[in-house]
């Protein structure tokens, strides 16, 4: 009996000793918006870290939100700097795909118009400018995958939530659930820089708009100390007054400025990082911006340090998960795409493994095709895998009309003028159609069904025209029998093709198919003779492969090209009564690779020859010329002027070194080689020999809107003539 008074003695006083123990106090921060200013939370997130305090709870809005949901899924400051140290900061700010995520066709859709507005019901639109953010959703989804699965954030290594606000009622929306990537972009979409992102059928945009510092909403949840940090800007003056993005910053202030008054007090511990004179876009310079965090922070560590040690962390331990295991595949209801062509997008199929950047690269191929206005995905735990679930919400515009520019020596000003129309007659297909006005008139029509991993179907039909003088040597070759030292040549050339193609190896473009050519060539510069040299129909059956990684069209950095072609001829009208049957082969292989910064080496090879008694002289190899867009055989080769150089076989050699001196400006040197002739390829010594024939050139481009503006002056040794040429805006 007294031993059961003392153990109830014991464990009155023990209660009696622990009820007078204060209890540790939950330590929330809260991060607010302010575009590339908040990086400045990383800065101090390392002062928290290095004192070894705990945060209970993280509350964020916009760029607040992305931090502190990184930073509540696992992350530790450190490596949230490494992070964001090594993003893409152009690709943040604009809907970048790269393009290696578009397919051929999507390639040359994207490289040779300047301007895209939509065009519906004969009324024109203009361009949203709003990227859909899929870069910044990709990336973190990405860092956020080992947390994929959790749909409650207070299951997360530490509870989370983020503020948005509903478009169409203006209401706040507290984020505490759902996917956290999805989540943490609605709260930072920037009104006019990013579209609305729509969760739970609300169309979602930037948190800050209606609290851009929720502590509210951390004190509601019993949390005892807060730690705040902000980043908002006060009111500028007109002289600061630069620019759409900081117009808006404004305005957004007006109203958070007259709320602040009141959260500064509520603040247990009030951060304001000193980063008056960056943007909301400055991300190039966020180290800088973190400096300044750290910087504020540390002048609070004697206010911060009652709270240190107070309880472990385990951020930091957060292990990037490289690949992933796709047990299914499923997405909405969609009323103008199949299945396959999702499929066949995305380049991966269900019960498979993929790493995080296949499935990057996936997604990005789904936003090149421009058939869809929001992309979204997330995943749920399956047995043994996960289901990849993606959202898709079908672009309303289907039509465009499209707009460029172009001049070069050859083809002379051109205008683009482009109309095109998706889903015409089927799902999935496109048609396009581009009118070429100026000194050469030309068009091009392309109709495509995109299948994706199974055969797409294509039909082209194109007009070339251009006026030409061209030197008697060329002359000689093309058996236009002439003395005359030039003679001025209009070429006319009307091509239809209908082909097959397919993605062979998840990489190549492979197909084939049939086409039928008129060709006419005439002069009115000869005496005494009959001015048209050329008037026939030519049938034709061809195959192809080809693959394209390079990162740019123009000013390629990084990447290597294939693409190969035979080519034979079975039928023509025979305006000469000379034609016999013959095959053309030909292929091209380049690589660019950066040798150090900002310097780039590329270096292209390609060849060709013709199988048979006899060809077409008018489809010979004829090099000569820069800055235009090929046409059947004809090729640029510096040190000689256009269409100077003729054979029925050619190899040629081509190294580039370009410079970029500052952005978007480069200096480049070239040296081309080669040897072409007839039949050059039937003894070794005729092609695997010193070249015949070389040229060098020194080169200055931009990188425009427009696309590439660059003047190439040129010189041959052989010759010694040099040239000089102007090419302005895309090649088409």
């Amino acid at each position: 009996m007294k031993k059961l008074l003392l153990f109830v003695s014991l464990l009155f006083l023990t209660q009696i000793s622990l009820g007078q123990e204060n209890p540790r106090p939950k330590v929330g921060l809260v991060l607010s918006g302010g575009g590339a200013k908040g990086l400045a939370h990383i800065g101090v997130l390392k002062v928290i870290d290095s004192l070894g305090i705990k945060v209970d709870y993280v509350a964020g809005t916009s760029m607040g939100a992305i931090v502190g949901g990184l930073y509540a899924s696992g992350y530790n400051a450190e490596q949230l700097d490494s992070i964001f140290s090594n993003v893409d900061v152009d690709a943040l700010l604009q809907d970048y795909t790269p393009r290696g995520s578009k397919s051929f066709y999507e390639k040359r859709n994207d490289e040779i118009y300047a301007l895209t507005l939509p065009f519906n019901k004969f009324k024109l639109g203009l361009p949203s400018g709003l990227s859909k953010g899929l870069y910044n959703f990709n990336l973190l989804s990405s860092l956020t995958q080992h947390v994929s699965h959790v749909r409650d954030f207070k299951q997360l290594p530490i509870p989370f939530l983020c503020i948005a606000t509903d478009a169409e009622t203006g209401e706040k929306v507290v984020l505490d659930s759902g996917v956290l990537a999805q989540n943490m972009i609605a709260s930072g979409a920037l009104p006019t820089l990013y579209s609305p992102v729509e969760i739970n059928g609300r169309v979602l945009i930037d948190g800050g708009v209606v609290d851009n510092y929720p502590i509210e909403e951390l004190k509601s949840r019993g949390i005892d100390i807060v730690i705040g940090v902000d980043v908002q800007d006060g009111l500028k003056t007109r002289d600061e007054l630069k620019g759409v993005t900081s117009v808006l910053a404004q305005i957004n202030n007006f109203s958070m400025i007259e709320k602040m008054e009141g959260k500064q007090k509520a603040t247990d511990i009030y951060i304001k990082p000193d980063i008056k004179g960056f943007t909301v876009v400055a991300f190039d310079k966020g180290k800088e911006i973190i400096g300044k965090g750290k910087e504020k922070a540390l002048e609070f560590v004697k206010e911060l340090t009652p709270f240190s040690n107070l309880g472990s962390r385990n951020n930091g331990n957060v292990i990037a998960q490289d690949s992933i295991y796709i047990k299914d595949i499923v997405f909405n209801k969609l009323d103008n795409f199949t299945r396959a062509y999702i499929i066949g997008k995305l380049k991966f199929k269900r019960n498979t493994k993929i790493s995080m950047t296949q499935l990057q690269k996936g997604v990005l191929n789904l936003n090149a095709t421009q058939n869809f206005s929001a992309i979204n995905y997330s995943f749920e735990k399956m047995q043994d895998g996960d289901k990849l679930i993606l959202h898709l919400k079908e672009n309303e515009n289907t039509a465009f009309l499209k707009f460029g520019l172009h001049y070069d020596d050859l083809f002379k000003s051109g205008i683009l003028l482009n109309y095109t129309k998706k889903r015409l007659l089927a799902k999935n297909d496109v048609a396009s159609l581009d009118l070429i006005l100026g000194d050469n008139i030309r068009y091009n029509f392309d109709y495509y069904i995109d299948n994706g991993f199974y055969w797409s179907f294509g039909f082209n039909s194109k007009l070339t025209t251009f006026n030409r003088n061209i030197t008697s040597n060329i002359a000689d070759d093309v058996v236009f029998n002439t003395t005359a030292n030039a003679i001025n040549v209009d070429f006319f050339d009307l091509s239809n093709q209908a082909y097959l193609q397919t993605i062979f190896a998840q990489k190549f473009s492979l197909g084939g198919g049939v086409e039928f050519k008129f060709l006419r060539l005439e002069s009115e510069t000869l005496e005494n003779t009959k001015p048209v040299f050329e008037d026939s129909n030519y049938l034709s059956v061809f195959g192809f492969m080809k693959y394209d990684s390079f990162d740019k069209k123009y000013f390629s950095r990084t990447g290597w090209n294939f693409n190969s072609e035979i080519r034979y001829y079975g039928y023509s009208s025979d305006y000469k009564n000379n034609f016999e049957r013959f095959t053309v082969a030909k292929a091209d292989f380049g690589f660019a690779q950066p040798v150090f910064k900002n310097m780039t080496f590329k270096l292209q090879t390609e060849g060709g020859f013709a199988i048979g008694e006899r060809s077409v002289s008018y489809f010979d190899f004829i090099l000569g010329g820069y800055g235009f867009q090929q046409v059947n055989n004809i090729k640029p080769f510096f040190g000689y002027d256009f269409l100077s150089l003729a054979g029925d076989s050619y190899v040629k050699l081509l190294l580039t070194a370009d410079y970029e001196v500052f952005k978007k400006h480069h200096l480049n040197f070239s040296a081309n080689f080669a040897n072409i002739g007839n039949k050059i390829f039937d003894t070794i010594d005729t092609w695997l020999v010193k070249p015949n024939y070389s040229g060098y050139s020194l080169g200055y481009g931009m990188e425009t809107v427009i696309g590439p503006v660059e003047i190439k002056h040129s010189w041959s040794p052989e010759t010694r003539n040099h040239y000089t040429w102007f090419s302005v805006g895309f090649w088409f």
